[in-house]
């Protein structure tokens, strides 16, 4: 996996803690400890940081999650 620019880096936040994030290997990870004490982890997939909360993609994976079509998620409702 190529690093990413430095000046992609430089731009980019966590959303979690609202620090920097460093390139670990496959992953960006926070500068700062969120308040449950974790440091949040987010992947890059094919070079592109996906900066979303981790509540929010165990909800993405989990059956009924937003991959979901419109259709079936109307028949839900």
């Amino acid at each position: 996996m190529p690093n990413l620019s430095p000046s992609l880096l430089a731009v980019l936040r966590c959303p979690v803690t609202g620090s920097a994030l460093v390139q670990d290997g496959d992953s960006l990870v926070a500068t700062t400890r969120a308040k449950d004490g974790t440091t949040p982890r987010y992947a890059i997939e094919d070079g592109i940081p996906v900066l979303l909360a981790p509540e929010h993609t165990q909800a993405m994976a989990a059956p009924g999650g937003q991959h979901e079509s419109s259709t079936a998620q109307e028949q839900h409702a």
